[in-house]
C-alpha cells in the first residue's frame, strides 16, 4: 500500500506552479482575515496585536500564501508555523512564499499530531488533511491541545454524499492496484476511469473535477489510501469529543431545512442539519470553524453599531440590482438559489463600502432606528446565510 507520505512526496497536492505567484493570488475559505474576524473573533478583533497561525497539514501552501499575503499587504503583524509530512509539498510551499517575498513564517516537517509542541496558537487552519488520518479524531484532540484560549480553527473535511462513486472507486483501485507504485497506479486508474459506464455514480457526478485538472488532483481524489468522508452527525459528534464545538459553516444556507422543507417541531438544530445534508445530496466538503467546547463564542449580531460589514461581492452592483427589485443568483456546491433582499435596502448595501461601521451606514440612511435594525437585519441574515457578509476592522 501506498503510505499517505509517499504519495504527496510523488504527487505534491494541489498542483501547484511557485512561478504562478507573481499573476494571482488564490484566495478561498477558510483562512480569508475578515472571516476569521467574523467567525472567532466578534468582528472585533484587535489586528495591531500578532496572530500566531498554524498551518496545520499545509500542503502546497493555498492557506499559507492566503493568509501571509493579506496580511503583509494590510500590515497586520503574524507568526506563522507551516506543518507538514511531504517535504516535496513543504518545498512547493516555500518556493511561493519566496516568489513573492513573505517573511515571519517557519517550516516544518512532521505529523499534525505533533502540533502541541508548537504551540500554542491563535488560529489553526486545517483544510483537507483530518479526513486523511487513519484516526480522525487524534487530530481533532492535537489540534484542541494546540490552541491558545479565545482562539479557534477554520478547517474543511470531505463529506459524503456530494461525492459520491469516489468511495467505490478507492476501494477498488486499493484492491486491484495494491504493490504497485504510484505513477502505475495512476495509469492504471485512468484507463478504467476512461471507460467507466455513463451510469457509474463517479461519471455521473457534475460536481467531481480534481481528476481532469491534474494528476496530483486524480490522485488525491481516486487512489488515496486513507479517506474518511464526514455527514454532519459524525463531524458534531468528533467535535463533542475532542473538545471542539462547530461555531459556523462558511455557508450556513446549505444546512438550513427551513429552506427546504417545514422543520417539525421539536427538532433540534443538529438532527435538522443532519436531514438537510442528505436532502442536499450535494455537499462535497463541510468548511467551516471550531472553537473550544467550553467558551460561549457569539458570532457578530447586526445590532451592534460598532462592527463594520465587509460584503464578499460587489456591492455597488447589488445595491442597484437590489434597488431594481431583482434576486441575484447564488450557488454553492449544486445548489442553486436566488438572494431575496428588500428594494429599500438599497442604499444601506451601497453604503457598505468595507470601511465603513453600521453606526455611520445609520446614520446616513436617514431612517429611524427600528427601521434601520429591521432593513438591516434582512440584509445581515440573507448575505451572512450564504458566506457573503462578514463584519471585521481587518485592514482598516
Amino acid at each position: 500500500m501506498v503510505t499517505v507520505k509517499e504519495q504527496y512526496e510523488v504527487y505534491p497536492y494541489p498542483a501547484r506552479d511557485p512561478e504562478d505567484e507573481r499573476t494571482r493570488l488564490i484566495t478561498g475559505s477558510p483562512s480569508r482575515p475578515t472571516e476569521i474576524d467574523h467567525h472567532l473573533f466578534g468582528g472585533a478583533r484587535d489586528w495591531s496585536q500578532p496572530l500566531r497561525v498554524l498551518v496545520a497539514g499545509g500542503g502546497t501552501g493555498d492557506a499559507l500564501i492566503q493568509l501571509a499575503t493579506l496580511m503583509t499587504k494590510a500590515g497586520a503583524p503574524y507568526e506563522i508555523t507551516y506543518l507538514d509530512l511531504s517535504t516535496a509539498s513543504r518545498g512547493i510551499a516555500e518556493a511561493r512564499a519566496k516568489v513573492r517575498g513573505l517573511t515571519g513564517i517557519t517550516f516544518h516537517t512532521g505529523s499534525l499530531l505533533d502540533a502541541g509542541d508548537f504551540g500554542p496558537f491563535d488560529y489553526i487552519d486545517c483544510c483537507g488533511v483530518l479526513h486523511h488520518l487513519p484516526r480522525p479524531e487524534d487530530g481533532f484532540a492535537a489540534l484542541r491541545g494546540a490552541l491558545a484560549p479565545g482562539g479557534g480553527m477554520g478547517f474543511m473535511v470531505y463529506a459524503p454524499y456530494g461525492r459520491s462513486g469516489v468511495y467505490p472507486l478507492q476501494e477498488a483501485f486499493g484492491a486491484l492496484l495494491d504493490g504497485l507504485p504510484p505513477e502505475q497506479r495512476l495509469s492504471r486508474a485512468k484507463e478504467i476511469v476512461a471507460a467507466l459506464p455513463k451510469g457509474h455514480p463517479f461519471a455521473s457526478n457534475p460536481l467531481l473535477m480534481d481528476h481532469e485538472q491534474s494528476d496530483a488532483g486524480f490522485y488525491d481524489l481516486l487512489l488515496h489510501s486513507t479517506d474518511t468522508p464526514f455527514d454532519v452527525a459524525r463531524l458534531l459528534d468528533t467535535c463533542a469529543a475532542t473538545g471542539w464545538r462547530l461555531q459556523g459553516f462558511v455557508t450556513p444556507a446549505l444546512y438550513d431545512l427551513s429552506r427546504i422543507a417545514e422543520v417539525p417541531a421539536g427538532m433540534d438544530s443538529d438532527t435538522a442539519m443532519a436531514v438537510t445534508e442528505k436532502l442536499r445530496g450535494t455537499i462535497r466538503k463541510h468548511v467551516g470553524y471550531l472553537v473550544p467546547a467550553d467558551e460561549d463564542r457569539p458570532l457578530p449580531k447586526p445590532g451592534r453599531a460598532s462592527l463594520v460589514p465587509r460584503l464578499q461581492l460587489p456591492q455597488r452592483q447589488l445595491a442597484q440590482a437590489v434597488a431594481r427589485g431583482q434576486t441575484p443568483p447564488v450557488e454553492v456546491d449544486g445548489v442553486k438559489d436566488k438572494l431575496a433582499l428588500p428594494p429599500e435596502a438599497a442604499p444601506l448595501i451601497a453604503a457598505a463600502d468595507g470601511r465603513t461601521p453600521l453606526s455611520r451606514i445609520a446614520a446616513g440612511a436617514g431612517l429611524d432606528p427600528l427601521r434601520f435594525g429591521a432593513l438591516w437585519g434582512k440584509v445581515h441574515r440573507e448575505l451572512t446565510d450564504w458566506g457573503l457578509l462578514h463584519y471585521s476592522g481587518f485592514g482598516l
